[in-house]
C-alpha cells in the first residue's frame, strides 16, 4: 500500500479530538451498534484490489483517491470502535 497522504495524521487526531475514543462513555446499546459498523465484502475485496495495483505501482490518481477514502473511513471506525469496546468493558460487559 502507498504510504499514508500528508496531513492523514492530522486528519486522524481531529478525529480523536472529537469521538474521545479514551473516554468510556456511551450506553451498552449505542456502543453495541457502534461494534456492527464495518466494511461488506464486496468494500474488503476492492481495498484489497487497490491495495495489490498500489504494492506495484499501477494505481491510477482516481484509485489512490479512492484507497484514500477506505483508509480515513477505516480510521474513523476504528476510534468508533475502540470508545465502544472501553464502553462495553467498563459496563463489565464483553465486547
Amino acid at each position: 500500500m502507498q504510504p499514508p497522504r500528508a496531513g492523514a495524521g492530522k486528519e486522524t487526531a481531529i478525529l480523536s479530538r472529537i469521538i474521545r475514543p479514551e473516554r468510556d462513555d456511551l450506553s451498552p446499546e449505542a456502543a453495541r451498534s457502534i461494534l456492527q459498523l464495518a466494511f461488506d465484502e464486496q468494500d474488503r475485496a476492492r481495498m484489497h484490489e487497490l491495495a495489490q495495483k498500489a504494492q506495484i505501482g499501477e494505481l491510477t490518481a482516481e484509485e489512490q483517491a479512492e484507497l484514500d477514502g477506505y483508509c480515513r473511513i477505516g480510521r474513523l471506525v476504528d476510534l468508533m470502535h475502540s470508545k465502544a469496546r472501553r464502553s462495553l468493558k467498563r459496563a463489565g460487559i464483553a465486547a
